[in-house]
């Protein structure tokens, strides 16, 4: 079951006479030696995979048009970014850094979206320049974009933020809808918001809502999705305008452990936000919009894998410690949401567990731990373990604590290996100080 959480080319090899993990038939022990530890892998055939999944279902479920977002925050460079274009995905940014990344990768301007709560005029202005898409935050934000867009002939569509006043069930630090969440706007301000596009001439042509992001159970979707079409019935009576898109956000979850398993599919999630917004429709007599997902996590967590080597073990009262060459300034998420994770050695993974195990980093916090009371086989110094689902929120959010030094990224294919972020230097640490002489 364990090895299921893995990219879906994942086997167990017979190598040397012994078994070794490989993924995109590339086998994790060689391509250690080859690039070094901390190492994350990508692997395409899981991306296409979970693209098509997505597809589909769509297709299936929904009889108006759709589009698909790429969540830039959940990990953007500029291989992902070329596989987003490929594909012909969208990419939401949120600041001038995500964007520079997407520009580079070749993303044409129709299919970049800006995000962002606190867009500064500086941003505003260079997104109008180079994106198809902003999503208006709150008020404040959208005055500002009238002003600097006066006078201009072409002026990227404008979504706005929607809060409904409701939340997910997940950790608290990702829900996002709530009534006292820092993002978007209430129902009186968004009303106030389309009064404004109208008669400043503005291209207003989408709601969009997020009601947070790892979440399992679509249910609370529903009445959001109600809150917002009964919204558009009014503003449709009162004003005459109906919204082309509607964006429901995205925050789908995926199995990080055996905890997790069996998880509700990709199409659960679909199916039931499909459904809503067709009944919702047809029940008000309002037109279908198009249907815009972002499904970040869910296309990409799945497809990373991180590589560690193990240094020291260590015996405590009660525990048995494996401290491995990365940790939280790598992954922060398991310090930052107590976010669970599984693992395998890469050589014999099939060995019989010795009993549970905790992995910890070499930072110096305590809650550098990124795996507490896993069942382990007996590991010895120097071996490899593999981490699954570490393709989202995980080098986005990398750091260098303790000067540490980003990992290398290597992009998985078919048998073959291609380095898409080489590993930070130690002179890269300082490439920023401006020396006196």
């Amino acid at each position: 079951m364990r090895i299921s959480l893995f990219p879906i080319t994942t086997r167990i090899e017979r190598h040397r006479d012994q078994d070794f993990l490989t993924i995109a038939g590339c086998n994790l022990a060689d391509l250690a030696e080859q690039f070094g530890t901390p190492l994350y892998l990508y692997d395409q055939a899981t991306l296409d995979n979970a693209l098509a999944e997505y597809r589909q279902v769509l297709v299936k479920h929904y009889p108006g048009e759709t589009s698909l977002t790429y969540a830039g925050k959940s990990f953007l460079c500029i291989a992902i970014g070329r596989w987003i274009n490929q594909h012909n995905l969208w990419v939401d940014c949120t600041g001038a850094g995500e964007l520079y990344i997407a520009k580079s990768a070749g993303i044409p301007p129709a299919n970049l979206l800006v995000h962002g709560v606190n867009k500064n005029s500086t941003e505003l202005a260079s997104a109008i320049e180079d994106v198809g898409t902003i999503v208006v935050d709150n008020l404040p934000e959208l005055s500002v974009l009238s002003h600097i867009t006066a006078g201009r002939s072409v002026i990227p569509n404008l979504w706005l933020r929607l809060r409904p006043g409701l939340a997910v069930d997940t950790h608290a630090y990702t829900q996002t809808g709530q009534d006292e969440s820092k993002f978007g706007l209430s129902l009186e301000e968004t009303h106030q918001a389309i009064r404004f596009c109208l008669e400043n001439h503005l291209p207003l042509t989408g709601l969009h809502f997020h009601l947070g992001s790892h979440f399992h159970d679509p249910t609370p979707l529903a009445p959001a999705i109600d809150i917002l079409l009964k919204l558009v019935s009014a503003v449709r009576a009162e004003l005459g305008w109906t919204p082309q898109v509607v964006c429901p956000g995205g925050g789908w979850g995926v199995p990080y452990s055996e905890e997790d398993l069996p998880h509700p599919s990709i199409e659960t999630y679909v199916a039931f936000i499909a459904k809503h917004l067709v009944d919702g429709c047809q029940e008000r007599g309002l037109p279908l919009p198009r249907l815009q997902l972002e499904p970040g996590r869910s296309l990409a967590a799945r497809a990373g894998v991180a590589l560690y080597r193990v240094g020291s073990i260590k015996q405590t009262a009660s525990r048995r410690w494996l401290l491995i060459d990365g940790g939280m300034a790598d992954n922060p998420r398991p310090a930052l949401y107590g976010a669970r994770y599984s693992a395998l050695p890469v050589l014999n993974p099939n060995r019989p567990y010795l009993g549970p195990t905790w992995i910890g980093g070499p930072y110096c916090e305590s809650g550098d731990v990124l795996i507490e009371a896993l069942p382990m086989p007996d590991i010895q110094p120097e071996e490899l373990i593999a981490i699954p689902v570490s393709g989202a929120y995980q080098i986005s959010m990398s750091s260098n604590y303790n000067g540490a030094r980003k990992p290398a990224v290597v992009w998985l294919e078919n048998g073959t290996s291609r380095l898409i972020l080489r590993r930070e230097t130690s002179e890269d640490l300082i490439r920023r100080d401006v020396i006196e002489p």
